[in-house]
């Protein structure tokens, strides 16, 4: 049984809130270790599931590849940049992203990355393997203690 206390995601503010996470994030690919941190952030949206932000000193930046264009705008956070992950031959597009110049209210995101979790091989939150929010446009976080339905 998990030892965090059952969120629903109807609980979550619109706009987001982004609130500091003190347990153990590791994300898994390819055979490597791309991040292990205990200093995440999480952006907790009316009906979606989490989304981890990590903070790049805590990730394997030699895995990461910038891509050229292909920036998106959230209204809250501002400007994406995106990175393929790189293990040898593997390339997996546009897998993760940070908001380098965030907006004022998304500030402390500034340093961090986020991904997909359904992309790589294994993502866990203390332990616990996550599963990864359906479709390939939030990068949501599901474990045992969100509940949804999720939008």
């Amino acid at each position: 049984m998990s030892e965090h206390p059952v969120e629903s995601v109807w609980d979550y503010p619109r706009p987001p809130a982004l609130v500091p996470f003190a347990g153990l994030v590791e994300v898994d690919v390819a055979g490597q270790r791309l991040a292990r941190t205990t200093s995440a952030l999480r952006v907790l949206e009316t009906s979606h599931p989490p989304t981890y932000y990590l903070p790049l000193a805590d990730v394997d930046t030699s895995l990461l590849r910038p891509v050229d264009g292909g920036r998106t705008i959230c209204e809250f956070k501002g400007v994406a940049s995106y990175f393929d992950v790189v293990v040898g031959d593997r390339v997996i597009s546009r897998a993760v992203w940070t908001y380098p110049d965030p907006t004022p209210a998304f500030a402390e995101l500034r340093g961090h990355v986020s991904l997909m979790p359904g992309l790589m091989d294994e993502c866990r939150v203390d332990g616990e393997v996550v599963v990864a929010q359906e479709g390939d446009f939030y990068g949501g976080w599901v474990t045992s203690w969100i509940t949804g339905p999720f939008k």
